[in-house]
């Protein structure tokens, strides 16, 4: 029995890499929508935002000179390509899925409608969300904070390369040990980067959980939505 109803995943680009040095590895994206199907197949409704950081950086491309409103509205056309990537690669497991997008490019993809993106997932359809919240400065944590919290899911999942939060950098210190669970006000004061400010902040205002593991372990996204022991559980 799932532990959840509606959830929100948040993939990051850099995941799609696999051991890729850019863009998306089909060894890596085949595997993912292989553990989405078996989430959607057991009736659980899911949204998901994706990043952009395997095709390009905004912060990366301001700090080389580039204006950085300019550098972000970039990145955002890099969760575009990313959406349309996801969506394709689910089609063809025979998941059903639109890409909603914060900016408007009708011809590809639907703009971002509040009610449709939930009537969506209650008819079993996967929403992937692109092109963050719309606005520079603004990181795809803070759109994964905003629309779960505008579609009333009851837990963000973060899906990482690391298998949750740890006391200190696990590949820098061989004595860092994984939390199971830690509230948002002990993450704070320790200091230990969940998500960006903004997006932390939002999700405990709305007292909405975030998990954070890895996407790249096997069953992994199936086991967190069951409510079994997987990753680090921020709460309230």
């Amino acid at each position: 029995m799932p532990a959840y109803q509606r959830v929100l995943l948040k993939l990051s680009g850099e995941a799609l890499m696999g051991d890729d040095s850019y863009g998306i590895n089909p060894t890596t994206i085949d595997a993912m929508v292989k553990d989405i199907a078996d989430v959607v197949a057991s009736g659980i409704q899911l949204a998901i935002v994706i990043g952009g950081g395997n095709i390009f950086r905004g912060v990366a491309g301001g700090a080389a000179g580039m204006d950085r409103a300019t550098a972000d509205y970039m990145g955002m056309l890099a969760t575009m390509m990313n959406a349309l990537a996801l969506q394709d690669a689910l089609r063809q497991k025979g998941v059903e899925a639109r890409v909603q997008s914060a900016l408007r490019m009708d011809q590809v993809v639907e703009p971002y409608i509040r009610p449709k993106a939930i009537r969506h997932m209650e008819e079993g359809k996967v929403v992937i969300f692109a092109a963050g919240t719309g606005n520079p400065f603004f990181t795809t944590d803070t759109a994964a904070a905003l629309r779960g919290a505008e579609m009333g899911v009851e837990i963000v999942l973060k899906a990482t390369k690391v298998d949750g939060i740890y006391t200190s950098d696990p590949k820098k210190d061989a004595s860092a040990t994984r939390y199971d669970t830690i509230s948002f006000d002990e993450a704070i004061i320790k200091n230990l980067q969940v998500m960006d400010a903004t997006a932390f902040a939002l999700c405990r205002d709305r007292k909405l959980p975030i998990k954070v593991f890895s996407i790249l372990k096997p069953g992994a996204l199936k086991r967190v939505v069951m409510g079994e022991i997987e990753g680090t559980l921020v709460h309230v």
